[in-house]
């Protein structure tokens, strides 16, 4: 029985699920950006945010701690130097899931799972992104709209007869 067991075994043994997510972070953390089915993403994410929330605390003690889980130093090294820094002021969801579709083999959901602060696409959207509008009515807009132009006519008018 499986009672209170809430995570995904993903078919295999604790040993096989434990290596897989360590090698999958790794590589999430070396290449910001990996292919994946979608419960191996959704384990994954659970795996790795608590990894990645460590680096925020730069110390002797974090670094062991993660080194423990992941056993990669390129791992470690990178997200203690590099993605920490980006993450933070970030207080969690370091990660973004991206479906896909279906893989034509056996019709596994595929998805992108991604650090979020290094999706260059979405960074920039919002930078470029507009004021937010409203539903609200613009008529009030327009009056003192009308009225800046004429405060500066009389400005312009002073500076002029100096």
């Amino acid at each position: 029985m499986r009672h209170n067991k809430k995570f995904n075994h993903l078919s295999r043994k604790k040993a096989h699920r434990d290596a897989m997510l360590a090698n999958m972070t790794s590589s999430l953390i070396l290449h910001k950006r990996i292919f994946t089915t979608l419960a191996k993403a959704k384990a994954l994410r659970i795996y790795a945010e608590p990894i990645i929330n460590r680096a925020k605390t730069d110390d002797t003690a974090s670094r062991r701690v993660v080194f423990s889980y992941l056993q990669n130093k390129e791992a470690v090294t990178e997200l203690f130097q590099n993605i920490s820094q980006k993450i933070a002021d970030r207080p969690g969801g370091y990660t973004r899931i991206l479906k896909l579709g279906n893989r034509l083999g056996d019709a596994a959901k595929t998805c992108f799972i991604e650090l979020v602060d290094y999706n260059e696409a979405m960074l920039a959207e919002k930078k470029t992104e507009a004021k937010k509008t409203t539903r609200r009515s613009r008529r009030k807009a327009a009056p003192k709209a009308q009225e800046a132009p004429a405060q500066e006519q009389p400005a312009a008018a002073e500076e002029a007869a100096e």
